[in-house]
This record gives structure tokens, sequence and C-alpha cells, in this order.
């Protein structure tokens, strides 16, 4: 039997722990927190008569039984709320080092390993861009900021500009794009110094005369996004004048695949991905 530990101390206890072993940012500790959350608040719904805060709750079950219940947790996800594979792997893994952190402090003797939720088999969705939907996205974008007549909306257009362009022209990943600072631009050179999460940092030159004019251009226009914070020196600023988040930037790409009649479920990702379809396409149109 599990001893009676309290629920929300060994999770803070987890998160700490793995944010010290395994350099976890900010975001991805409290993403860990919110699998862990989320699967005790389904675990408490579905125990009868329990009225317990599950704040408050304790462990006190046989491991099999809590293994048990996340493999279940695991197949709910994967079937009936129909999350994406990648989504059910990522809380596997998180239930998966939870598990060795409780043994680890003695709150169980031991555990097997996990069941992972066989893949859906159903066909693939096609969600990358063609050609002509990035075209179409772009063109969006450019159509808003020349039909705005406010200077500081215009700004934002601008700073989205060249989100999107990063994403998609460089294949910038979105936590990069979040991570990068005003100074790792070199206007000189029209090179960007990407940071990398867990590899050496990389250069990147940008290419396109329109997009290092951009570039420049929002350089000179982000003291207006600047509030005497902890982060003036971040690239990309909300209107606050603090960071963007991944959310944030979701948002910005599904205002701009509306304006453009893009009717696929698609994501920031799909955009990142979608520049060797659009060189396949191009080359294809000129024959």
């Amino acid at each position: 039997m599990v001893p009676d530990l309290t629920l929300q101390n060994l999770i803070e206890g987890f998160i700490d722990s793995q944010s010290a072993s395994r350099g976890l940012d900010e975001r991805t500790a409290k993403a860990y927190k919110l699998d862990l959350e989320l699967f005790f608040r389904w675990l408490e719904m579905d125990r009868e008569g329990n009225k317990e805060d599950g704040r408050k709750r304790v462990i006190s079950a046989p491991p099999q039984y809590l293994e048990g219940k996340m493999e279940e947790y695991l197949q709910y996800l994967s079937r009936e709320k129909e999350r994406r594979f990648s989504t059910v792997c990522r809380k596997y893994l998180v239930f998966g080092y939870f598990l060795s952190y409780l043994k680890g402090e003695g709150a169980i003797e031991g555990f097997r390993e996990l069941a992972l939720p066989e893949q859906p088999k159903e066909a693939s969705v096609d969600t990358l861009l063609t050609k002509r939907e990035v075209d179409a996205f772009f063109q969006a974008i450019d159509r808003e900021y020349a039909g705005l007549d406010s200077d500081f909306r215009k700004r934002v257009c601008l700073r989205d500009q060249v989100m999107m362009k990063l994403l998609f022209y460089h294949r910038v990943e979105i936590s990069e794009l979040l991570r990068m600072e005003v100074n790792d631009y070199n206007r000189k050179t029209a090179v960007l110094t990407i940071r990398r999460k867990r590899e050496r940092n990389c250069a990147v030159y940008l290419y396109s005369r329109d997009l290092q004019r951009q570039m420049w251009q929002w350089i000179e226009e982000h003291g207006y996004f600047e509030h005497g914070g902890l982060y003036d020196g971040r690239m990309f600023l909300s209107k606050l004048g603090k960071p963007l988040s991944m959310k944030m930037v979701t948002n910005i790409f599904d205002k701009y695949r509306v304006l453009a009649g893009i009717e696929k479920e698609c994501t920031p990702k799909d955009l990142k991905k979608s520049l060797g379809r659009y060189g396949e396409e191009m080359v294809r149109e000129r024959g």
C-alpha cells in the first residue's frame, strides 16, 4: 500500500525534482503539472462517494491500482476524447516519470511500465499547407496590414508577419521563436541566432529582402512594446510588454488562416513544415 501522502505536495515535489534534474523550462513544468492534475481530477470523478477536495486528497492505493487507472485514463483520452497520439504519448511519459519519482520517495515500493494505447490506424489527415494556401495565408496578413489605420495595430501586424515568416521560411520552432532576443539579430549581416533548447545555438541568414526589411522595421518599432520590464529584450512581445505564449502564436496563426479561407485543421507547426511542399509545387508549376 502507498503511505498517506498529500497529493499536492507529491506533485509539487515531482515538478521541482524534474526541473532540477532535467532542466525543464517554466512552460514545460506547467504542462507536466497540469497533466497530473487533470489525471487526478479525472480519477476523483471516477471514484463514487469521494467528496474530498482533490488538492487535499491523499494517495492511499496499491500501486497497480494507480498504474491501471493511468492506463485507463490514457485510453479514455485516445478513444473518447480523440486526443492526438503525440499528446497521449507526452502524458504517458509524464506518468512514467511520476511513478519513478514516487518510488524514489518511498511512496510506492515499485511499479511496472505502463501500456501505451495503440496509435489510431485511421488514415492520417494531411494538414500541411499547399502552395496556394501558403500564398493566401501571407496575402491575408499583407491585406490586413495595408488596411489598418492605427499605427499601433500596424506594429502588431508587422510583428505577426515577421513571426509567421520565420516559422515558414526558416522552420524556426515556436519555442525558439518565443525565446528569441532582440540582440540575436545582426542587422548588418542579416544573420539571426537561434537559441536551441538542448543543442548548440545556430545562425541562419535571412535570405528574403522583404523579411530583412520587416525585421529591421520591427526592431525599430520594438520600443513601443517595451514597458520597462524584465522582458524588454525579448524579440516578440505582447501588447502589454510580456512574452508571447504558444497559445498566442496559435491564435495569431488561426486568425490569418481563417482570413485566408483555409478550412483544414492545421497549426503553426504545419506552416513550419510546409516549405518543402511549397518548393515542390513551385517546381511543378514551372514545368
